[in-house]
């Protein structure tokens, strides 16, 4: 046998193969967080002009953890809903014993998603009616109902306060006034200056040295998992 033709021969189809994980790859991961159309970026791109937390931050667990993980997130995207879940774990193996806390921040994309920015400000009425539990308990099960991609329906908002115990009629007066809507607009542009293009986005800020890690898109229980083991090490 020709050892060397036999390689050549192979070459190519090796190639392809090779060629067509690298594409796949990529489409996996770019596929993981929902994007933001083309605009002008701002002078401020990176993790590090993010806004500090503080007391006015939606968070779950110790503000004192090792890791303070910020996530800004659009309710109506995929990717958010299915990276909500994974948080939720991490914060059920690290936030017990005061390793992770986490942070949510709105930052709802108009262009695709026109119906997150009025549930970002939902949210905020469970905050001012209920306190961070109301806050908790909607924003989860708002996440648990909507079908993504502006599917759930309006009329579930009233509906979902309802469930988590708020009155109703005090929710839809804070709803219809507008008045939390600069609080997400705050958020979303926020975001921005912290170097968001898409969603989820988020920031891993280490309490031992000030060091801020971001993370893009809908990364995996197990590889967010890796990323906070290293760094509490």
């Amino acid at each position: 046998m020709d050892t060397q033709n036999t390689i050549q021969k192979l070459g190519v189809p090796l190639a392809i193969v090779v060629a067509g994980g690298l594409i796949a790859a990529a489409l996996y991961f770019s596929g993981s967080k929902t994007t933001v159309p083309a605009q002008p970026a701002p002078d401020t791109v990176t993790a590090s002009g993010m806004r500090e937390v503080d007391d006015t931050d939606h968070i779950v667990g110790s503000p004192n953890a090792e890791l303070v993980i910020v996530e800004y997130s659009d309710t109506e995207c995929p990717f958010c809903k299915q990276f909500h879940s994974t948080m939720r774990k991490v914060m059920d193996t690290y936030g017990k014993d005061g390793k992770v806390a986490w942070v949510y921040r709105h930052f709802p994309i108009d262009q695709l998603h026109s119906k997150a920015r009025k549930q970002a400000e939902a949210t905020e009425c469970a905050q001012e009616l209920g306190g961070p539990d109301k806050f908790w308990a909607y924003t989860n099960t708002l996440y648990e109902r909507t079908p993504s991609n502006n599917g759930l329906d309006d009329k579930q908002l009233p509906i979902i306060a309802k469930d988590v115990g708020l009155d109703v009629a005090a929710f839809n007066e804070c709803l219809s006034s507008g008045r939390k809507a600069a609080i997400v607009e705050a958020h979303y542009q926020d975001g921005v200056k912290a170097g968001a293009r898409g969603t989820p986005y988020s920031i891993i800020i280490s309490k031992k040295d000030g060091s801020k890690v971001p993370i893009n898109g809908a990364q995996p229980y197990e590889n967010l998992k890796g990323t906070i083991d290293l760094l509490l090490k």
